[in-house]
């Protein structure tokens, strides 16, 4: 979790800091027609809104990527299948390895170091052998047995 800052001389501690903070500058107008943005009068009942749709948007445009990339090369059944049939170990693996990437630099260098060494330990198998390995993976993922 981002620290707190103290006060605003402080210089942003987090990416979306830096990119947030001009957008979120306060409408001094705005404060005093106590205006809150979005359907609700409640701003927590905004941002719980907000959020979800957010999410939902992010995870449905990853998962029609994801299908595009594999129906490229497998067909877009079996790319519908092997996206759809994840498990929830594989899904809250992904989820907790984006949290530390995105959380703090080191994060995102230990992760990117962590993926730089899995494609160099496949490059370093045969060609045959890793396509065998990853397609076997997928298929099992697909739930089919061909």
């Amino acid at each position: 979790m981002a620290k707190r800052r103290k006060n605003r001389q402080d210089k942003p501690d987090h990416i979306t800091d830096m990119v947030g903070e001009p957008i979120s500058a306060p409408d001094r107008a705005a404060r005093h027609r106590h205006v809150v943005a979005g359907p609700s009068t409640n701003p927590a009942t905004n941002l719980i809104i907000h959020d979800i749709a957010l999410r939902s948007a992010g995870r449905l445009s990853r998962m029609a990527v994801e299908k595009a990339v594999l129906g490229k090369q497998y067909g877009t059944k079996f790319a519908k299948e092997a996206v759809e049939n994840r498990s929830m170990l594989q899904t809250l693996a992904a989820y907790g390895v984006t949290k530390v990437a995105t959380r703090s630099v080191p994060g995102a260098l230990v992760v990117g170091t962590g993926l730089a060494l899995k494609v160099l330990f496949d490059r370093s198998q045969s060609k045959r052998k890793a396509r065998r390995e990853g397609d076997r993976s997928l298929r099992r993922q697909a739930g089919r047995n061909d």
